[in-house]
């Protein structure tokens, strides 16, 4: 048996590879994959098997060139097929081509020592090795993968972490493919076995850093989330705190308003005067009676923002049981409702006709449920992600948290978040159950 034969991987087994790895970094990111996808996928890897076999005895100078057309392919699949943008891809690229070299390399040295010990190579073994090899590779990443992809978040990327990426990358493929560009260094090797050896270990390395380094910056924007959620959190509690104060003053100058109409009164006035002094008596009673729903919370939150939206000309409409609400703590009442509002408010204010600008609210009990609900008018196309709308903010790296903040605090209750659109009109549901609304850790 001539072992020289199996010195290079076949170009059809590194193309299904790369297939593969692509795959493992684009499920975990979609929602659906229907038979469209899967169609593409076939054509995908049609392609990319075409252009490995028609390179593959290409002349030394041309192998990079060769090579990076197929990791354009790699992108190109990726990009069209996540969210996330070229960066996001970049990245998911680079991490699916070290994937793809060492699994490609490791069954090929395990199937090299197969034939090496018994001198039979037989396609069916060969059939054999590449199911199990892959089968495992892929898999276990597959795996590691839905397990470091935290749900309802997906992973920003900027340039220097794709950079750093590119970096690693770049490196482990150069020492891993050194002893085929020039073998008279201290890195190569000069016999299979020995080049074998030095590309799976170098790729097994560099698959292994790029991970940590995965786990790392999925680490730091899990906590720089957290952190500017909890900032959210404790704005919003500043704002109630502000809002209760601001209401206090203006309800003692309507008290003390009251006993000066009651003074007037007892003065002997002309007729326009008493009809004057009942208008403003009405006001009074009218002001008195808004956004009384039985929860002081509520009660503050609701006026604070009914007075902001007068200013603005929004019409805010309530009708709500503050009652069902008393087992949720004014925390995280002020982050449903504060947040809820602010962003139907900030919504309502791009719309040029005033008689659009409509929000309204509703609190009620649901069998064992209370339902918060949120609705109000929008213009323009909003596009969603993980069931909540992007934001629609130039820098959507630091916006977008208000309605993670709602689902958090909900899911804290054992509630849900969803979010529905229909000719122009948005609305927010928040479902939490009556029972046990204590709050957990």
């Amino acid at each position: 048996m001539n072992l020289a034969a199996l010195a290079d991987i076949p170009r059809q087994y590194t193309s299904l590879a790369e297939w593969l790895a692509c795959l493992v970094y684009i499920l975990p990111a979609r929602r659906t994959a229907g038979w469209r996808f899967w169609l593409a996928a076939a054509g995908v890897l049609a392609g990319q098997t075409v252009f490995l076999v028609l390179t593959d005895d290409v002349p030394l100078a041309l192998w990079i060139p060769c090579m990076l057309g197929a990791v354009g392919i790699m992108f190109a699949f990726i990009l069209f097929s996540c969210p996330g943008g070229a960066l996001a891809a970049g990245y998911s690229c680079v991490r699916a081509f070290l994937l793809a070299e060492f699994a490609a390399s490791l069954e090929w040295q395990l199937y090299y020592n197969y034939v090496a010990v018994t001198g039979a190579d037989l396609v069916p073994v060969r059939l054999v090795f590449l199911s199990v090899v892959y089968a495992g590779a892929f898999g276990l990443m597959f795996l590691l993968e839905k397990r470091s992809r935290p749900r309802q978040m997906r992973l920003s990327i900027a340039g220097r972490e794709l950079a750093g990426a590119l970096v690693i990358g770049a490196s482990v493929f150069f020492m891993s493919n050194l002893s085929y560009i020039q073998i008279v260094t201290p890195f190569s090797g000069q016999y299979v076995g020995e080049i074998f050896n030095i590309r799976t270990l170098v790729d097994l390395g560099g698959l292994a850093i790029l991970y940590a380094y995965h786990l790392q910056r999925v680490e730091l924007q899990m906590r720089h989330e957290l952190e500017t959620i909890d900032a959210i959190l404790r704005s919003q509690y500043v704002q109630y705190q502000q809002s209760r104060e601001s209401i206090d003053l203006i309800n003692r100058k309507y008290h003390d308003l009251k006993h000066q109409i009651a003074a007037l009164r007892a003065e002997p006035d002309a007729a326009r005067r008493a009809a004057w002094l009942d208008e403003m008596e009405s006001d009074i009673i009218a002001y008195e009676a808004q956004n009384k729903t039985g929860n002081q919370v509520l009660d503050v939150l609701l006026t604070g923002k009914s007075l902001y939206c007068q200013k603005h000309g929004i019409r805010l409409t309530t009708v709500a049981d503050g009652t069902a609400l008393e087992g949720v703590s004014p925390m995280d009442l002020c982050t449903l409702v504060g947040n809820a509002l602010d962003n139907a408010i900030e919504s309502v204010r791009k719309i040029a006709d005033r008689e659009k600008r409509l929000i309204h609210v509703s609190v009620a009990r649901q069998k064992s449920f209370v339902l918060l609900r949120f609705e109000n008018c929008y213009e323009g196309e909003l596009r969603f992600e993980d069931g909540l709308p992007v934001t629609t903010k130039a820098d959507a790296n630091y916006h977008g948290y208000g309605l993670k903040s709602i689902r958090r605090t909900a899911q804290k209750y054992g509630g849900t978040v969803t979010v529905n659109t229909r000719k122009n009109w948005f609305e927010l549901k928040v479902l939490l159950p009556l029972e046990g609304h204590e709050e957990r850790e």
